[in-house]
């Protein structure tokens, strides 16, 4: 199963393997986990993979339920904004997406009210998905979810973490850079970094 974002994501695993993936909380497109979903985790261990604030949820599910997790894999992620990024750093994206937020829904774009998100203009293709997204989320709920991102600290579960860890990283990630990457590299006992290198235009 995967949210509609997700989807273009995960296609390919959908096709192989049994799949549950979930939206950012508050992105309009998430839901809870229901009934099947957790009859579902009741068979596992799974290989768990998360891309950016996915991969701190990711962790903290380690934290929470390490035997539900057979190996990790974590994508231009943090473990948490405090636990990754410089404090300036941490006050200027939550300083910039509670004025995003402050928009009306017809105002909201996500490429220029969220700077730094997007490497570029979006792609065409998935303009009216971004559109459909900013048109559902909920601000209160995003707030939220920055408040948390914005205060998680997940420094001291990283040297804890007994599962083999697969790091995929973009060389020139500007939300994550690669000394995040580098961080939980020397942080996590049984690790592999990937970098996926910068396209030359």
């Amino acid at each position: 199963q995967a949210g509609e974002l997700s989807a273009e994501q995960v296609a390919g695993y959908i096709a192989k393997y049994a799949t549950k993936a979930t939206e950012s909380f508050g992105s309009g497109l998430d839901r809870r986990i229901g009934a099947d979903d957790q009859a579902r985790l009741d068979k596992l261990p799974a290989h768990v993979a998360g891309l950016s604030w996915g991969g701190t949820v990711g962790l903290e599910l380690y934290r929470r339920h390490p035997g539900l997790v057979a190996t990790l894999i974590l994508a231009d992620t943090y473990a948490g904004w405090k636990g990754s990024l410089p404090e300036e750093e941490v006050r200027a994206r939550v300083t910039g997406a509670y004025r995003a937020l402050a928009v009306t829904a017809e105002e909201f774009d996500p490429a220029r009210a969220l700077p730094g998100w997007f490497a570029g203009d979006p792609p065409a293709e998935f303009v009216p998905l971004l559109e459909e997204m900013a048109a559902a989320v909920r601000p209160e709920s995003m707030r939220t979810a920055l408040r948390l991102m914005a205060e998680a600290d997940q420094r001291d579960l990283l040297p804890r973490i007994a599962v083999p860890t697969l790091l995929i990283w973009g060389e020139r990630d500007a939300r994550s850079p690669l000394s995040v990457a580098r961080q939980f590299e020397e942080a996590i006992p049984r690790t592999e970094l990937v970098v996926i290198p910068a396209l030359v235009m």
